[in-house]
């Protein structure tokens, strides 16, 4: 039994050792002044950020219709491409209707 309340008063002084050492450090962090070239607070701190505030929307499209088919036109015929190439070289690729539903 004193074995046992030695090593519990040992862990408890160390305990608020390690507790004195470290309330030391915290008290002189929350003194410190702002730095000369920080910029200045805002006065009204809301605390969040506008995140539902969405930009406006376009008037025109970022891709116009008739270029972004163009692009789809190109992605098919390299898909086909790839397709023809894995056929010859022996190997299974992945059908159309596979890689459009994303399984």
């Amino acid at each position: 039994m004193p074995i046992d309340w030695m090593k519990r008063a040992l862990a408890a002084a160390a305990l608020l050792a390690s507790l004195t050492a470290l309330s030391g450090c915290s008290s002189t962090i929350a003194d410190m002044t702002m730095p000369a070239d920080a910029p200045a607070r805002p006065k009204d701190a809301t605390g969040y950020l506008p995140v539902h505030d969405l930009p406006p929307d376009r008037a025109d499209p970022t891709i116009k219709p008739a270029d972004q088919a163009k692009i789809e036109q190109e992605l098919i015929a390299a898909r086909e491409r790839q397709a023809s190439a894995a056929a010859q070289s022996g190997t299974a690729a992945p059908s159309a209707t596979t890689a459009q539903s994303g399984k």
